[in-house]
């Protein structure tokens, strides 16, 4: 894994939009290393302070459209609220329709010309160069 890989979560799941949802393993693909959806959790995991607020956490499950948060502070309970409150809905069983909500991604281009930002750059700048990339497909 490269340096910065957390940084690169980061970036990516600042576009994910509200009302959708992206697992751990699609993160991971979009950055390129698709066998590393434990890390996209680590990363997400150590998030602190201002970046909970800076980077929607809450918006990335499991493949099987379960929440698998294990942190304290941010419980399972509460990334639940917070997708509800967005239009995401759960099942009885408690699981996210990932065909309705789940995020399309990036196409390819996009993915390049994130990788392209130069991760010397501040992350504000970085942010905003990632934040120029939109969605292939929003429904």
């Amino acid at each position: 894994m490269e340096p910065h890989f957390f940084k690169r979560v980061y970036r990516i799941v600042r576009l994910i939009p509200p009302g959708k949802v992206a697992s751990y393993g699609q993160i991971a693909a979009l950055l390129g290393h698709p066998q590393a959806a434990r890390t996209v959790g680590w990363a997400l995991s150590a998030l602190r302070g201002q970046q909970i607020a800076d980077v929607p956490w809450q918006r990335v499950i499991n493949s099987a459209g379960r929440i698998s948060i294990s942190r304290a502070d941010l419980s399972a309970d509460l990334q639940r609220a917070l997708l509800e409150a967005e239009g995401i809905e759960f099942d009885a069983r408690g699981d996210v329709d990932l065909r309705r909500f789940g995020w399309e991604g990036l196409t390819w281009a996009e993915v390049e010309a994130l990788g392209s930002v130069n991760r010397d750059a501040p992350d504000a700048e970085r942010q905003t160069s990632a934040s120029s990339a939109s969605p292939a497909h929003e429904t």
